[in-house]
């Protein structure tokens, strides 16, 4: 408890980059010879120590191959024997959003008892940072590798977290590239049993894309808070396209999940179909698209479709935009459709949670492109009734 009251008393004064020397004032209380922060970078590559605000990390741990990066995909606990004693890798998470992991040095294996403590100062430690972030500039800093252009600044913050969890549902999602987006955007929000799911690709790169990106979000956002159905959803944000960024067009999907039954309903505006993956398999897509691009809807006399689909639970839906299929290796080789399936189903069938689905995939486009994206590459996955 001492260790938990030193710890609160940054909760309403404060800033983080003081949590490195409480964490190591605290650490005495819970037998530790050292504690500290590791945040996990924009493309989630490596972990950075959070800074103390006078010296950046210039070396970082990488997450795959290490027991850090173990704790941090698996969202569990993960213990390293040392010479000189124990290190205890906790993952930091903010609900059941990844944020890096704390790194606990001890003198000896820790009992049932002190490890069940240490998960409550992670997550203590997780919701410092989540409520602190907003503060200052210490997390950013961490977190970028390098200079993000302002195009991506814009979008990045407009962005929810990449996962959220329920008992009933689970969300992740996942953006590239991470310094230079511009077009894509994903939104999504739980409002009593209804899941709202959306994914966005803007035409074009640069600023101007980020400001239409920046309408079409927040006309969605608006609508969706107005209580508007989702063809009433899809007309406002047309509209407004129209008025705004006349010529411009977004392809998009709006989808709504009824967390209780299962019931699935979208409007795809010029957008690819998603995958729904049942039993380690991917079933017939649904038919798309059903409705025009938003921002060219008065081209069409009749108003947006909207299509529905029963889904049974441990269902997994991929919604994902041009950039992923469309990658391209050395030889001009599309990753395509039957790729990603493949590459999803063989995820699920190794038991990986959604978010490090998301993770992965990213990390195989870019390798695909050898580094290079073409296009702005954006997914976001959800999965209904988990048992995991």
């Amino acid at each position: 408890m001492e260790a938990v009251r030193r710890l609160l008393g940054l909760r309403h004064r404060g800033v983080l980059e003081h949590l490195p020397a409480a964490l190591m004032e605290a650490a005495p209380f819970i037998d530790a010879t050292g504690v500290s922060v590791l945040l996990v970078d924009y493309e989630q590559l490596a972990f950075w120590p959070l800074s103390d605000g006078t010296v950046r990390a210039t070396s970082a741990m990488p997450v795959d191959g290490t027991p850090a990066g173990q704790a941090f995909c698996t969202a569990r606990t993960v213990t390293e024997d040392e010479p000189d004693g124990i290190r205890l890798w906790l993952p930091l998470l903010h609900g059941a959003e990844r944020l890096g992991v704390l790194d606990v040095r001890l003198k000896a294996d820790p009992g049932d008892d002190l490890r069940r403590d240490l998960t409550v100062v992670a997550a203590l430690v997780a919701e410092l940072i989540a409520s602190r972030r907003a503060y200052g500039d210490s997390v950013e800093q961490t977190r970028r590798r390098l200079p993000m252009q302002l195009a991506a600044e814009i979008v990045w913050n407009q962005l929810p977290p990449l996962t959220f969890a329920t008992g009933e549902v689970v969300v992740a999602a996942v953006l590239e590239p991470c310094y230079d987006v511009g077009g894509d955007a994903f939104d999504y929000a739980a409002n009593g049993n209804v899941l709202h799911v959306a994914l966005f690709d803007t035409v074009g790169h640069g600023i101007g894309a980020s400001a239409l990106t920046t309408l079409t979000l927040n006309t969605y956002r608006n609508a969706r808070r107005c209580g508007m159905n989702l063809i009433d959803t899809y007309r406002s944000i047309d509209k407004w396209i129209r008025a705004r960024h006349p010529g411009s067009f977004v392809t998009a999907v709006m989808a709504e999940l009824d967390t209780t039954t299962g019931h699935y309903r979208r409007i795809s505006a010029g957008h690819p179909a998603e995958l729904i993956i049942r039993d380690g398999a991917v079933l017939t897509p649904v038919p798309t698209p059903s409705a025009l691009p938003l921002g060219l809807g008065h081209m069409r006399r009749r108003g947006p479709g909207v299509t529905e689909q029963r889904l049974e639970p441990g269902d997994a839906l991929l919604l994902y935009t041009d950039g992923i299929t469309e990658a391209r290796s050395a030889d001009g080789v599309l990753f395509g459709l039957d790729r990603l399936s493949e590459f999803v189903v063989d995820q699920f069938a190794n038991r990986a949670t959604p978010a490090e689905v998301m993770r992965r995939l990213i990390q195989t486009i870019v390798s695909y492109e050898n580094g290079e994206l073409r296009d702005d590459a954006t997914a976001s996955l959800l999965v209904w009734g988990p048992t995991r």
